[in-house]
């Protein structure tokens, strides 16, 4: 299960919206292994990727993934956390 801050739904609004202007079929998929995730833009999800509504914007993630999107300072970098 992933859960979202509220800080981090802003911040995945404002990159998706920011790449839809270059790519209107843009979004955000998040691809890795527990401890070294990345937020990566794709147009569409993988097979067997779990949809996620986050905000006015649906984001992708590996089945696998679980924890908590949040956002470290400095420089706003979003995170995946283990519960």
């Amino acid at each position: 299960m992933i859960e979202i801050s509220d800080r981090a739904v802003e911040l995945l609004e404002k990159a998706t919206e920011a790449a839809r202007r270059f790519d209107p079929a843009a979004g955000i998929r998040i691809v890795g292994q527990p401890g070294n995730v990345r937020f990566e833009l794709a147009n569409g999800p993988a097979p067997g990727d779990r949809e996620l509504a986050c905000g006015d914007v649906t984001i992708h993630v590996e089945a696998h993934l679980s924890g908590v999107i949040d956002v470290e300072e400095p420089h706003e970098q979003l995170v995946l956390r283990a519960r």
